[in-house]
């Protein structure tokens, strides 16, 4: 049973999502501060993809998310789904919001405490049109395929459902829109290791049997490296590198990103540190530094990088890095040791 279908309008080698310059600002307090959420970042999404995103505490990461499930407008910027503009007369809202479906992290909190799983799953066909009946039957098709037996769970309510239960469930309501992407912000870091194994091994499973693209936002490194074919990191608001996920493991350009990869615990006692590479706190999104933002806490950096804000630049083949010193091209550029991800692996 598929009450939706979709239509590839561009063919696989036409990213799903591009993103073009997305800017967020959030203004409040009493100074009416700004805090420079989301700063002009741009990106695609290719059709098939497992994208990656990480960064510390406050980079922008979740604020990306919601920009992209457009929960916030952006002030700045567009989104093109395949081929077609996000909210133009060709690709209303309502029609997007149905092709990209999001799992958050708190599974209970997603949940209607008054409404049983099946009601929950089926709620989001039922706004779309769907009959009641088709909608039900669909639910617990879906429930039978996240691991869920539909005679047992259908008819519960969240609190009867254990953490690693009520996220299937979640996946499940997602998966009831037949999106083509998913944003997953922190959907298994709530779980204990056993359970998330299990989730990433359904998200996986899901992902090859339903054609589905991934945006996936966790701060667990080892588990974005597993699941992701490409890798975005972000720092305070920016994209500062993109690459393929291993080349980005070892080989990565961006101080940050060697910093972020050296934090990861190694899984031999001998590598294993003491010290964190990142020192300090980030600055604050408000008043964020000059030129390059990591350049006050950046071991590498030059007098330059404080004055001359890097652009995201090829520094291989499909990889990207916003730093004056790791770029080819670049009047700055400089071989910058390997020594803080040595440990990475």
């Amino acid at each position: 049973m598929q009450p939706f279908i979709n239509i590839d309008l561009g063919g696989p080698a036409q990213p799903l999502l591009k993103v073009n310059h997305l800017l967020k600002y959030f203004r409040g307090g009493k100074g009416r501060e700004v805090v420079q959420a989301v700063d002009d970042i741009s990106f695609t999404v290719m059709k098939g993809e497992t994208l990656g995103v990480v960064g510390e505490s406050g980079c922008g990461k979740s604020t990306t998310a919601r920009l992209l499930m457009q929960l916030l407008t952006q002030d700045s910027g567009e989104l093109i789904f395949d081929g077609q503009g996000v909210g133009s007369s060709r690709l209303p809202l309502k029609a997007y919001r149905r092709q990209v479906q999001m799992v958050f992290q708190d599974s209970y909190a997603s949940l209607n405490p008054r409404m049983t799983m099946e009601e929950s799953i089926a709620f989001g066909q039922r706004v779309h049109g769907v009959s009641a009946r088709e909608a039900s039957e669909y639910a617990r098709y879906l429930l039978a395929h996240v691991g869920l037996e539909p005679a047992r769970f259908a008819d519960r309510y969240p609190h009867a459902l254990s953490g690693g239960q009520r996220q299937r469930v979640n996946i499940a309501r997602a998966l009831a829109m037949k999106p083509r992407l998913v944003i997953l912000d922190e959907a298994v870091s709530a779980l204990d290791k056993s359970v998330e194994a299990q989730v990433l091994q359904l998200l996986q499973e899901l992902k090859r049997t339903l054609e589905l693209t991934y945006v996936f936002i966790s701060h667990d490194l080892h588990v974005v490296r597993w699941l992701s074919d490409r890798i975005l990191v972000m720092y305070l608001g920016e994209v500062v590198e993109i690459g393929p996920a291993e080349q980005l493991f070892t080989a990565s350009a961006h101080p940050y990103t060697r910093a972020l990869l050296s934090s990861m615990p190694s899984m031999d006692p001998e590598n294993r540190t003491l010290t964190s590479p990142l020192s300090g706190d980030p600055p604050s999104p408000i008043a964020p530094p000059s030129g390059c933002r990591f350049h006050t806490r950046c071991p590498h950096a030059k007098a330059v990088c404080a004055e001359v804000k890097p652009r995201l630049e090829a520094v291989g083949e499909g990889h990207q890095s916003a730093c004056l010193m790791a770029q080819p091209a670049s009047p700055w550029h400089q071989s910058i040791p390997l020594k803080e991800v040595s440990h990475v692996g």
